[in-house]
């Protein structure tokens, strides 16, 4: 693939619900993947987590081949599990922990996707000086501004609608029930929630809908992702909301780049430094996450002051641009050539 050999394995493979479930999934594929590893040739090794038993791949494939490996910190393991309680086994969380420090501490190079990230590495004792930060960023040539599907706006009957939507993961972290309780308080007719994508807490959700009656919210499945452009072009305003968490204070989610590559208005439920990004660029409104008034307070706001609107799609095309993913995989591709180079 793009002059990249593309090694597939064989892993157990479970719809994103169940704890158990996940975890076979994730520790079949570390296994598998050291495995078929181990006949290879190479010089250096790149693991990204999540999943964190990706990352201990990356390091059992290490010890066992001689070979140095970089850990790349997508989220932060086990604290997030811990944070929307999927874990409360504290021998477990213990074990994992210092599993958690051996990766650190082993892996020759980390690279945070955020400073918050690397902030919270560095508390746990390890040298600054091995961090790097590579924040995520829009893939410009397949995120670009585009007209509205009228096709799939008829479809949905979002016709005349002002669509708010989240599309993504619909997981325990994502703070989802609170959307949907909040949306029966919206007077305004107009307006549409739109939720796209599967997860833990989809069944969960839909019946909320259906018991209570919501008829402000749908969801719809998930779609490929070179199908995602369609969807996200026919909405009004991008939902990107988490649980409140001082947590997810320090992750930035990658739906912010997609959508702003989009132009499509930020609507914030994540404080931290998710916040400082869309206030510093100007590209949607931050509300209090599970603050219902100030969350329909926000989204009237974008809905009916045109000009604030107007500023915050220039707003998005100015951060889609500051993040573009070729520069960004240039700043990786230097990192490792670094550390190659260092290692050869």
């Amino acid at each position: 693939m793009d002059g990249i050999q593309v090694i597939r394995v064989w892993s157990y493979i479970s719809v994103n619900e169940g704890f158990i479930k996940r975890i076979m999934d994730y520790v079949s594929f570390s296994i598998m993947s050291v495995l078929f590893s181990l006949r290879l040739k190479f010089d250096i090794i790149v693991a990204t987590s999540p999943q964190f038993f990706t990352a201990i791949a990356g390091r059992s494939l290490s010890v066992l081949k001689g070979k140095p490996w970089i850990m790349e910190v997508r989220d932060l393991w086990p604290e997030s599990i811990i944070a929307v309680g999927a874990m409360k086994n504290k021998i477990i969380i213990h074990l994992l922990e210092r599993i958690e420090i051996k990766c650190y501490s082993t892996a020759i190079r980390i690279i945070s996707v955020t400073d918050s990230f690397k902030r919270i590495i560095v508390r746990k004792g390890i040298n600054p000086g091995k961090i790097s930060v590579i924040k995520n960023g829009a893939n410009l040539d397949l995120f670009n501004p585009q007209k509205k599907d009228q096709t799939f706006i008829k479809e949905q009957n979002l016709e005349g609608k002002f669509v708010l939507a989240y599309i993504g993961t619909l997981g325990l972290a994502h703070g989802l029930d609170f959307i949907v309780d909040s949306a029966k308080q919206i007077s305004d007719d107009s307006i549409h929630i739109l939720f796209i994508g599967e997860g833990a807490n989809k069944q969960n959700l839909l019946n909320v809908i259906e018991n209570k009656n919501i008829k402000n919210v749908s969801i719809l499945d998930a779609v490929p992702k070179d199908q995602i452009r369609t969807y996200i072009a026919s909405i009004d305003v991008a939902l990107i909301n988490l649980k409140k968490s001082s947590l997810f204070k320090a992750v930035i989610p990658s739906k912010i780049f997609e959508n702003a590559a989009m132009g499509k208005p930020i609507l914030l439920g994540v404080n931290g430094e998710s916040r400082q990004i869309i206030e510093k660029y100007n590209s949607g409104l931050y509300f209090e996450p599970e603050n219902t008034n100030d969350f329909i307070e926000k989204l009237y706001k974008l809905k009916n002051d045109n000009a604030l609107y107007k500023k915050c799609q220039n707003g998005c095309h100015k951060l889609a641009h500051d993040f573009d993913r070729k520069k960004l995989a240039l700043q990786m591709l230097n990192v490792i050539n670094k550390e190659v180079i260092h290692y050869s």
